[in-house]
């Protein structure tokens, strides 16, 4: 994220990782992170934020605005962030499964950088599935025996958070196991559920 990169709308499939590059973008940046989500919010939230906003501009700290879903944000909802977008008092990140070509306003688009994610490969999903494995704080701890990668892959849809949703509901089913074992029945049982 450059300095003066006011606005990035971030385009792609549900589980491909807009909300983290986000969370990352804030983080790299020592910035100050809100997330909404434009589906329950409104002005009012924009508002609040935008206060908040400026006490932080005060103490020399950015303000990164992350709006979920911002495709359903409304035209007024939008244009209420302009003004903080224009002046860079807020860095708005919008996330979105729709095009922003047609769901942004002209004036935050014609500011924003755009990044459209694809959706993940069966190489990118077993990454995480393998990392998650080794490295999550609960499941690292755990004697899982080998699990039916492949099947649980074909379950997610190519959706990492569907994906790492059903291990972890499949192993808190079989954790009186010892080892523990994520079969095809098991993940199964629990997508049915």
């Amino acid at each position: 994220l450059a300095l003066d990169d006011t606005t990035l709308a971030i385009q792609g499939p549900p589980g491909s990782g807009k909300t983290t590059i986000a969370k990352i973008i804030a983080e790299k940046t020592n910035s100050e992170f809100y997330q909404i989500n434009a589906v329950s919010s409104g002005v009012k939230d924009i508002r609040s934020i935008i206060e908040r906003a400026e006490l932080n501009r005060k103490m020399n700290k950015r303000t990164i605005l992350f709006i979920d879903e911002i495709h359903r944000f409304n035209k007024e909802q939008q244009d209420a962030l302009l003004h903080s977008v224009e002046s860079g008092l807020v860095t708005l990140i919008g996330a979105t499964t729709e095009n922003p070509s047609f769901e942004i306003i002209p004036a935050l688009r014609s500011r924003a950088r755009i990044y459209v994610l694809d959706n993940l490969s069966k190489e990118d999903l077993q990454a995480i599935l393998d990392f998650a494995l080794t490295k999550d704080e609960f499941l690292s701890k755990l004697k899982i025996e080998p699990v039916d990668s492949d099947f649980l892959i074909y379950l997610s849809g190519g959706d990492a958070r569907i994906m790492l949703n059903i291990l972890e509901a499949a192993v808190i089913q079989e954790i009186d196991s010892d080892p523990i074992k994520v079969s095809k029945e098991v993940l199964e049982n629990i997508v049915q559920k």
